[in-house]
């Protein structure tokens, strides 16, 4: 043969070699989805801080998550270098509302392994009781602050959900079902919140209508260890929710309750409840049926029921186990653009008033406060906390821990990661196990960096971290505590917990898995 086709040959061969690896390996969902040209991604990722220089866009400006905040969650998943050198690229001075951490000039040593109270990394517990204030028979401390938000098995993979409650139960930390039911995906270790939105799949009789005996019959069945009640979410605040019947298996058909051959619907509004009063009824009924915890999630526009729900609670004793705030620009869910960019609000203006709601009214030390909406990073979380949430909620920046490269096709069914499909080709690249671990490694290295910062700080646990930790900066040089910005009172901070020292005691030694 000719020198060209020799080189030909070798060049189809080494192309058909590099084919069957990237099909057979497990590591990277976008090779096995896409052999030999998926490799062109990771080439033009390598050089992207390069062409982003001169062409493309900074480090800061993606949306709905930066580059920057991208690459940290990717690098701590592989347990990778997840520095960045050369110092701040943000522009600190020019940017309105900028937020600074105030360290301690007498910080908290960081443990040593023969210390006390070494490996912090799997033992960070929630600073209250879930479940205390109520008597709830199964009441619990989490074992986590950092715990993962809803995302169902229907929007979700099989292997995605699969590989979240696995890294879930490998970090120590609770897993979040969403409103699509539990399945069989979701019993791998990690102890579950099951949400029961508008449409109560799983919890439905025969007629459609909320059943508090399937509550019992799911509960007895799975390791379910508090219920949420889904009022709203960041992604559609105030709107339903479609599951398109060409989407719809078999299995997720029977995990719901719902039949084959017609559009799944998540209502707008509860039909089991129309009123404050209504709410804490199911309330109570589920968590005496039960005896977990039971509390509400929900994206804030008007803040009438809350002060309602409020005085109820105040009036009667009754009431929810946990509140999750969800602000608006979370959003896993798809979404219609115009719910997704206007309705509800932000995180950072939302919690502070429902906060404010519940401490006028002295049962902010009672309830377990959980924050989520872009709450995924350390620096984000600390102003969480310093706001006075409990535990912190994520979402998208798990979907990134397994594969996703926020290709923003969560809504078609062309997740080319195979994290939001159930398209066989583009799911079989998603491995599972090995996925489990970068998602575990996220949120060891989440809770990690949020002990860093408290430890700077001071503190041996988040739960201590106060608003005056804390300074929004402002373009006239002044800066203000983001509690006084949301004219927070004295005592509403601290103390979080009844017994917040003994948690930091608890941080000693090894802890079961929640």
């Amino acid at each position: 043969m000719s020198t060209g086709l020799w080189v030909l040959v070798t060049v189809v061969g080494l192309l058909i070699i590099v084919a069957i690896y990237d099909l057979v390996q497990t590591k990277r969902a976008i090779l096995r989805n896409f052999p030999v040209i998926g490799h062109l991604r990771y080439l033009l990722e390598s050089i992207g801080p390069e062409l982003r220089q001169y062409i493309v866009t900074s480090n800061d400006e993606e949306r709905p998550f930066s580059r920057d905040e991208r690459s940290w969650v990717y690098a701590s998943a592989k347990k990778q270098n997840n520095y960045f050198g050369f110092g701040t690229d943000n522009a600190i001075e020019q940017t309105p509302n900028y937020m600074i951490i105030k360290h301690s000039v007498f910080p908290l040593p960081e443990p040593h392994k023969g210390d006390d109270d070494y490996d912090p990394l799997h033992n960070v517990p929630c600073a209250k009781v879930m479940g205390a204030w109520r008597g709830r028979a199964k009441a619990f401390r989490p074992t986590s602050i950092i715990n993962t938000s809803a995302m169902s098995f229907g929007s979700l993979s099989a292997r995605a959900t699969e590989a979240i409650n696995r890294g879930a139960f490998e970090a120590n930390a609770m897993h979040n079902t969403g409103e699509g039911g539990v399945a069989s995906y979701h019993d791998h270790g990690a102890g579950l919140i099951w949400q029961l939105g508008t449409g109560y799949f799983g919890a439905r009789d025969a007629d459609g209508n909320f059943s508090l005996d399937r509550v019992v019959e799911v509960c007895k069945a799975h390791n379910v260890r508090a219920i949420e009640i889904k009022l709203s979410q960041g992604a559609k605040p105030g709107r339903g929710g479609v599951l398109p019947a060409a989407k719809i298996t078999e299995e997720i058909a029977r995990i719901r309750g719902i039949p084959m051959g017609k559009d799944c619907i998540s209502p707008a509004y509860h039909r089991a409840f129309k009123d404050v009063n209504g709410l804490i009824e199911m309330i109570e009924s589920v968590a005496d049926a039960t005896g977990l915890p039971v509390g509400v999630k929900a994206a804030i526009g008007r803040d009438e029921f809350w002060s309602e729900l409020g005085d109820t609670m105040v009036s009667t004793g009754r009431g929810p186990d946990f509140i999750q705030v969800d602000g608006g620009e979370g959003g896993t869910g798809a979404a219609p653009l115009v719910f997704a960019d206007h309705v509800s609000l932000p995180w950072r203006h939302a919690f502070p008033r429902i906060y404010s709601i519940f401490a006028e009214r002295e049962l902010h030390r009672d309830i377990v406060f959980i924050g989520s909406g872009r709450l995924g990073f350390p620096s984000t979380a600390f102003v969480a906390f310093g706001l006075g949430v409990d535990m912190i909620s994520v979402a998208r920046e798990v979907m990134l821990a397994i594969g996703c490269i926020q290709a923003q096709r969560c809504h078609n069914g062309h997740c080319p990661t195979g994290v939001a499909t159930h398209n066989k080709w583009l799911v079989r690249g998603l491995d599972p196990t090995n996925k489990a671990h970068r998602m575990a490694n996220y949120l060891i290295t989440f809770r990690k960096e949020i002990m860093w910062l408290a430890r700077a700080c001071g503190h041996a646990h988040p739960g201590f971290i106060r608003g005056s930790d804390i300074e929004i900066l402002a373009d006239d040089y002044s800066g203000r505590a983001p509690t006084e910005l949301f004219n927070y009172q004295d005592g509403w901070e601290l103390p979080r917990g009844s017994d917040l020292e003994a948690v930091a005691g608890l941080m000693r030694g090894p802890n079961p898995a929640g």
